[in-house]
Protein backbone atom coordinates (compact mmCIF):
# COMPACT_ATOMS: atom_id res chain seq x y z
CA UNK A 1 0.00 0.00 0.00
CA UNK A 2 1.12 3.52 -0.86
CA UNK A 3 1.91 6.20 1.28
CA UNK A 4 -0.77 8.17 0.38
CA UNK A 5 -3.33 4.78 0.14
CA UNK A 6 -2.06 5.01 4.14
CA UNK A 7 -2.96 8.32 4.89
CA UNK A 8 -6.38 7.82 3.60
CA UNK A 9 -6.96 4.85 5.82
CA UNK A 10 -5.31 6.33 8.67
CA UNK A 11 -7.80 9.39 8.49
CA UNK A 12 -10.53 6.84 7.53
CA UNK A 13 -9.70 5.23 10.77
CA UNK A 14 -9.38 8.71 13.10
CA UNK A 15 -12.47 9.96 12.10
CA UNK A 16 -14.94 6.58 11.81
CA UNK A 17 -15.94 6.72 15.36
CA UNK A 18 -17.61 9.01 17.78
CA UNK A 19 -14.04 9.43 19.85
CA UNK A 20 -12.89 12.29 17.65
CA UNK A 21 -15.69 14.56 18.12
CA UNK A 22 -16.40 13.11 21.96
CA UNK A 23 -12.68 14.66 22.59
CA UNK A 24 -12.92 17.48 21.02
CA UNK A 25 -16.44 18.43 22.79
CA UNK A 26 -14.73 17.63 26.13
CA UNK A 27 -11.69 20.19 25.18
CA UNK A 28 -14.38 22.90 24.74
CA UNK A 29 -15.81 22.40 27.89
CA UNK A 30 -12.93 21.91 29.37
CA UNK A 31 -11.11 24.75 28.11
CA UNK A 32 -14.33 27.20 28.21
CA UNK A 33 -14.63 26.96 31.15
CA UNK A 34 -11.16 27.25 32.17
CA UNK A 35 -10.97 30.83 30.40
CA UNK A 36 -14.35 31.93 31.56
CA UNK A 37 -13.31 31.66 35.17
CA UNK A 38 -9.98 33.64 34.60
CA UNK A 39 -11.23 36.20 32.16
CA UNK A 40 -13.89 37.12 34.71
CA UNK A 41 -10.88 37.15 37.82
CA UNK A 42 -8.27 38.25 35.57
CA UNK A 43 -10.51 41.22 33.86
CA UNK A 44 -12.13 42.31 37.58
CA UNK A 45 -8.61 42.27 39.13
CA UNK A 46 -7.15 44.67 36.17
CA UNK A 47 -9.75 47.60 36.89
CA UNK A 48 -10.13 47.15 40.36
CA UNK A 49 -13.73 45.59 40.70
CA UNK A 50 -12.38 42.45 43.25
CA UNK A 51 -12.19 45.49 45.87
CA UNK A 52 -9.23 47.67 46.91
CA UNK A 53 -7.72 45.00 48.70
CA UNK A 54 -7.06 42.49 46.21
CA UNK A 55 -4.63 42.76 44.08
CA UNK A 56 -4.55 44.80 40.98
CA UNK A 57 -3.51 42.87 37.88
CA UNK A 58 -2.15 45.19 34.82
CA UNK A 59 -3.65 45.77 32.01
CA UNK A 60 -1.35 45.77 29.25
CA UNK A 61 -0.96 41.88 27.99
CA UNK A 62 -3.86 40.87 30.15
CA UNK A 63 -5.79 39.50 26.64
CA UNK A 64 -2.82 37.41 25.30
CA UNK A 65 -2.55 35.90 28.78
CA UNK A 66 -6.05 35.02 28.47
CA UNK A 67 -6.18 33.70 25.08
CA UNK A 68 -2.85 31.28 25.67
CA UNK A 69 -5.63 29.40 28.17
CA UNK A 70 -5.78 26.99 25.09
CA UNK A 71 -2.10 25.95 25.18
CA UNK A 72 -0.80 26.51 29.08
CA UNK A 73 -3.84 24.97 30.48
CA UNK A 74 -4.99 22.80 27.39
CA UNK A 75 -2.04 21.24 25.79
CA UNK A 76 -2.50 17.94 27.89
CA UNK A 77 -5.42 17.17 25.46
CA UNK A 78 -3.45 17.26 22.04
CA UNK A 79 -0.71 15.04 24.12
CA UNK A 80 -3.28 12.14 25.07
CA UNK A 81 -5.21 12.66 21.78
CA UNK A 82 -1.61 11.74 19.85
CA UNK A 83 -0.67 8.88 22.28
CA UNK A 84 -4.05 7.55 22.16
CA UNK A 85 -3.57 7.65 18.33
CA UNK A 86 -1.06 4.72 19.07
CA UNK A 87 -2.16 2.88 21.70
CA UNK A 88 -5.08 2.46 20.85
CA UNK A 89 -4.40 0.64 18.18
CA UNK A 90 -1.67 -1.70 20.34
CA UNK A 91 -4.62 -2.36 23.11
CA UNK A 92 -6.89 -3.58 20.13
CA UNK A 93 -4.79 -4.72 18.41
CA UNK A 94 -5.80 -3.27 15.14
CA UNK A 95 -2.29 -2.65 14.44
CA UNK A 96 -2.06 -6.00 12.99
CA UNK A 97 -4.15 -5.82 9.88
CA UNK A 98 -2.64 -2.65 9.11
CA UNK A 99 0.68 -4.47 9.38
CA UNK A 100 -0.07 -7.07 6.90
CA UNK A 101 -2.00 -4.70 4.65
CA UNK A 102 1.16 -2.40 4.50
CA UNK A 103 4.48 -4.59 5.53
CA UNK A 104 6.56 -1.41 5.23
CA UNK A 105 6.28 -0.08 8.99
CA UNK A 106 7.59 3.30 8.53
CA UNK A 107 5.07 4.11 5.70
CA UNK A 108 2.47 3.50 8.72
CA UNK A 109 4.13 5.87 11.45
CA UNK A 110 4.35 8.68 8.02
CA UNK A 111 0.50 8.08 7.99
CA UNK A 112 -0.26 8.66 11.17
CA UNK A 113 2.08 11.66 11.72
CA UNK A 114 0.33 13.11 8.64
CA UNK A 115 -3.14 12.67 10.31
CA UNK A 116 -1.25 13.61 13.42
CA UNK A 117 -1.07 17.37 12.02
CA UNK A 118 -4.66 17.78 11.16
CA UNK A 119 -5.96 16.36 14.35
CA UNK A 120 -3.35 19.39 15.77
CA UNK A 121 -4.93 22.09 13.92
CA UNK A 122 -8.47 20.74 14.53
CA UNK A 123 -7.97 20.50 18.34
CA UNK A 124 -5.64 23.77 18.04
CA UNK A 125 -8.87 25.74 16.20
CA UNK A 126 -11.05 24.25 18.92
CA UNK A 127 -9.33 25.27 21.73
CA UNK A 128 -8.03 28.99 20.56
CA UNK A 129 -12.17 29.66 19.93
CA UNK A 130 -12.81 28.00 23.69
CA UNK A 131 -10.24 30.55 25.17
CA UNK A 132 -10.78 33.01 23.07
CA UNK A 133 -14.40 33.47 23.18
CA UNK A 134 -15.16 34.11 26.97
CA UNK A 135 -11.87 35.94 27.80
CA UNK A 136 -13.05 38.78 25.26
CA UNK A 137 -15.89 38.69 26.27
CA UNK A 138 -14.88 39.14 29.90
CA UNK A 139 -12.39 41.83 28.71
CA UNK A 140 -14.74 43.91 26.73
CA UNK A 141 -17.57 43.76 29.50
CA UNK A 142 -15.09 44.80 32.06
CA UNK A 143 -14.12 47.96 29.06
CA UNK A 144 -10.65 46.29 28.02
CA UNK A 145 -8.92 45.64 25.38
CA UNK A 146 -9.59 42.46 23.37
CA UNK A 147 -6.26 43.41 21.37
CA UNK A 148 -8.22 42.14 17.96
CA UNK A 149 -6.33 44.99 15.92
CA UNK A 150 -3.02 43.99 16.74
CA UNK A 151 -0.83 41.81 14.42
CA UNK A 152 0.14 40.30 17.66
CA UNK A 153 -2.95 38.94 18.58
CA UNK A 154 -3.26 37.04 15.50
CA UNK A 155 0.29 36.08 15.28
CA UNK A 156 -0.06 34.41 18.72
CA UNK A 157 -3.34 32.30 17.35
CA UNK A 158 -0.86 31.04 14.81
CA UNK A 159 1.61 29.99 17.52
CA UNK A 160 -0.98 28.16 19.37
CA UNK A 161 -2.05 26.41 16.44
CA UNK A 162 1.61 25.38 15.93
CA UNK A 163 1.89 24.06 19.70
CA UNK A 164 -1.60 21.81 19.19
CA UNK A 165 0.30 20.26 16.48
CA UNK A 166 3.82 19.75 18.19
CA UNK A 167 1.91 18.64 21.17
CA UNK A 168 -0.01 15.60 19.25
CA UNK A 169 3.19 14.73 17.28
CA UNK A 170 4.92 14.43 20.70
CA UNK A 171 2.12 12.41 21.92
CA UNK A 172 2.51 9.51 18.52
CA UNK A 173 6.17 9.36 20.06
CA UNK A 174 5.35 8.62 23.30
CA UNK A 175 2.51 5.89 22.09
CA UNK A 176 4.83 4.65 20.24
CA UNK A 177 7.43 4.28 22.10
CA UNK A 178 5.23 3.10 25.67
CA UNK A 179 2.93 0.35 23.81
CA UNK A 180 0.98 -0.02 27.11
CA UNK A 181 -1.94 2.70 26.95
CA UNK A 182 -2.29 2.74 30.51
CA UNK A 183 1.31 2.94 31.55
CA UNK A 184 1.05 5.80 28.47
CA UNK A 185 -1.32 7.73 29.83
CA UNK A 186 -0.76 7.73 33.35
CA UNK A 187 2.58 8.79 32.59
CA UNK A 188 1.77 11.52 30.69
CA UNK A 189 -0.64 12.68 33.13
CA UNK A 190 2.27 12.38 35.84
CA UNK A 191 4.39 14.15 34.28
CA UNK A 192 2.60 17.22 32.67
CA UNK A 193 0.21 17.58 36.22
CA UNK A 194 2.89 16.89 38.64
CA UNK A 195 6.30 16.79 37.68
CA UNK A 196 6.96 20.05 35.66
CA UNK A 197 4.65 21.59 37.37
CA UNK A 198 6.31 21.46 40.68
CA UNK A 199 9.89 22.12 38.57
CA UNK A 200 8.86 24.84 37.59
CA UNK A 201 7.36 26.58 40.66
CA UNK A 202 10.85 25.22 42.50
CA UNK A 203 12.71 26.96 39.35
CA UNK A 204 10.56 30.46 40.45
CA UNK A 205 13.11 30.83 43.92
CA UNK A 206 16.34 28.92 42.91
CA UNK A 207 18.22 30.83 39.90
CA UNK A 208 20.22 27.94 38.69
CA UNK A 209 17.17 25.25 38.31
CA UNK A 210 15.46 28.09 35.71
CA UNK A 211 18.57 27.30 33.32
CA UNK A 212 16.81 23.68 33.12
CA UNK A 213 12.93 23.91 33.62
CA UNK A 214 12.71 26.46 30.86
CA UNK A 215 14.13 23.53 28.38
CA UNK A 216 11.33 21.33 29.83
CA UNK A 217 7.92 20.70 27.32
CA UNK A 218 5.01 22.58 28.73
CA UNK A 219 7.99 25.36 29.07
CA UNK A 220 9.37 25.62 26.08
CA UNK A 221 5.62 25.70 24.49
CA UNK A 222 5.00 28.68 26.42
CA UNK A 223 7.72 29.97 24.92
CA UNK A 224 6.73 29.38 21.66
CA UNK A 225 2.91 30.69 22.31
CA UNK A 226 4.60 33.81 23.81
CA UNK A 227 1.81 34.25 26.74
CA UNK A 228 0.86 32.15 29.40
CA UNK A 229 -1.50 32.11 32.39
CA UNK A 230 1.39 30.81 35.06
CA UNK A 231 3.54 33.60 33.98
CA UNK A 232 1.47 36.41 34.07
CA UNK A 233 3.26 37.21 37.40
CA UNK A 234 6.17 36.59 39.68
CA UNK A 235 4.98 35.70 43.03
CA UNK A 236 6.53 38.14 45.35
CA UNK A 237 10.27 36.91 46.77
CA UNK A 238 10.86 34.55 43.75
CA UNK A 239 12.78 34.72 40.79
CA UNK A 240 12.21 35.73 37.37
CA UNK A 241 13.85 34.12 34.38
CA UNK A 242 14.25 34.28 30.49
CA UNK A 243 12.27 32.11 28.75
CA UNK A 244 13.28 30.92 25.33
CA UNK A 245 12.55 32.57 22.21
CA UNK A 246 9.22 31.63 20.73
CA UNK A 247 11.26 29.85 17.51
CA UNK A 248 13.58 28.22 20.14
CA UNK A 249 10.61 26.89 22.44
CA UNK A 250 9.14 25.44 18.80
CA UNK A 251 12.65 23.61 18.29
CA UNK A 252 13.19 22.56 21.70
CA UNK A 253 9.27 20.66 21.17
CA UNK A 254 10.15 19.68 17.93
CA UNK A 255 12.95 17.93 19.05
CA UNK A 256 10.88 16.15 21.62
CA UNK A 257 8.66 15.10 19.18
CA UNK A 258 11.51 13.33 16.96
CA UNK A 259 13.72 12.07 19.67
CA UNK A 260 9.84 9.95 20.67
CA UNK A 261 9.19 9.20 17.30
CA UNK A 262 12.49 7.81 16.44
CA UNK A 263 12.85 5.97 19.74
CA UNK A 264 9.55 4.68 19.50
CA UNK A 265 10.29 3.11 16.23
CA UNK A 266 13.80 2.08 16.47
CA UNK A 267 12.77 -0.17 20.18
CA UNK A 268 8.92 -0.20 19.80
CA UNK A 269 7.44 0.30 16.57
CA UNK A 270 9.32 -2.59 14.66
CA UNK A 271 9.08 -5.52 17.60
CA UNK A 272 6.35 -7.94 16.84
CA UNK A 273 2.76 -7.07 17.25
CA UNK A 274 0.22 -9.81 19.06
Amino acid sequence: MTLAATTRSETTKQFSTSAWWVLAIVLFVYIGFTAAVLGFVFSAASTGALGSEAPQLPSEGLAETLYSTATSVGYVFPLLIGTLMVTAEFRHSTLTPTFLATPRRGNVLWAKLAVAVLLGLLYGLVGVIASVAPSAAFLAGYGLSTEFDTVETWALFGRMLIAYVLWVLVGVGVGALVRNQVGAIVGVLVFTQFLEPVARAAASFVDWLTEFTKYLPGAASDALVGASVFTAGVPQGATASDPLEWWAGGLVLLGYAAVFIVLGYLFSWRRDVS
